[in-house]
């Protein structure tokens, strides 16, 4: 009996409960019929002038991109924003000629906003593209992005700078490359260069970028050859001798280009160091000319 009637009241508050939804207001009992479809996915155009806390990433989705003012903590900052022909069919594969076009892009206006070659600082530029699903929907811009680094030599890494990276190199500047102190040198090169003041004793110095033409990234002895000439004739007109057989007499030469994957996207500026191997000096030889900078004689 007891049974029975437990089986009973269950069944009369099911009753109520049903009856209870069929009343409330407007509703017809289908819980789907009035949602509206999600939209398709739809593109998004990034801007320029922000940062992100973030460290670079070179595919970008609507969920990572998260904008800040530059004035706090943060890895990136976008200088530019450019964009793809709109009927281009596929994102651009590296070493594309899409892609080295953005990038050399990405290089003018990156000059242009911070007032100097951006190689001559602590700086690294890199093109960020849209996500797949982001092309798919439409996108089809490429983002220029500078963080500073630790170092330009092989153990950098990215800087949470506060601060916005505009006109950063119009002027004296922390960021920039100055006088070195070569680290680890033997026989035929320098292992490693260590920022110091141009006050201290130091053995090199920094003297400029040298553009290489769109070449092969150089692998054997002969390919190195041109950016060692290059960055001679950099070093002529930053110390003022003349760029003529001699000038190898005068100074050795350290090479910096970009490694190879950067190479490929179309990076051909090759940072130039002078290389004092038999002295150090306590001053900066920027138009020291030929007797701050004389022909050795051995």
């Amino acid at each position: 009996m007891r049974r029975a009637m437990t089986t009973l009241l269950a069944a009369a508050a099911t009753a109520v409960l049903l009856v209870g939804c069929a009343g409330d207001g407007d509703l017809d009992g289908d819980l789907t019929d009035d949602w509206a479809a999600l939209p398709p996915p739809a593109a998004f155009t990034p801007v320029a002038g922000v940062c992100q806390a973030a460290d670079f990433t070179d595919v970008v989705t609507l969920a990572s991109y998260q904008p800040m003012d530059c004035a706090g903590p943060h890895r990136v900052e976008t200088v530019h924003v450019g964009a793809f022909p709109v009927e281009a069919a596929n994102a651009p594969a590296g070493g594309s000629a899409e892609l080295r076009g953005a990038f050399a892009e990405c290089d003018t206006r990156a000059t242009g906003y911070v007032g100097d070659d951006w190689r001559a600082g602590r700086l690294r530029l890199s093109v960020a593209l849209p996500s797949a699903p982001g092309w798919a929907a439409g996108s089809r811009w490429y983002r220029c992005d500078l963080s500073e680094l630790t170092t330009v030599e092989a153990a950098a890494m990215v800087v949470v700078r506060s601060g916005s990276l505009r006109d950063a190199l119009k002027g004296p500047s922390g960021l920039r490359l100055g006088c070195q102190q070569t680290r680890g040198g033997s026989g035929r090169g320098v292992q490693t260069l260590v920022p110091v003041e141009c006050g201290a004793r130091h053995d090199a110095e920094f003297v400029g970028v040298w553009r290489a033409p769109d070449r092969p990234y150089p692998t054997r002895d002969a390919e190195w050859a041109p950016l060692y000439t290059g960055c001679r004739s950099v070093l002529g007109r930053y110390v003022g001798v003349p760029d003529d057989a001699a000038l190898r007499f005068r100074s050795g030469v350290v090479v910096r280009p970009p490694g190879a994957g950067r190479w490929r996207v179309g990076d051909r500026g090759v940072r130039c160091y002078l290389w004092l191997s038999d002295r150090t000096v306590t001053a900066s030889l920027r138009s020291a000319g030929p007797a701050g900078l004389p022909v050795r004689t051995k």
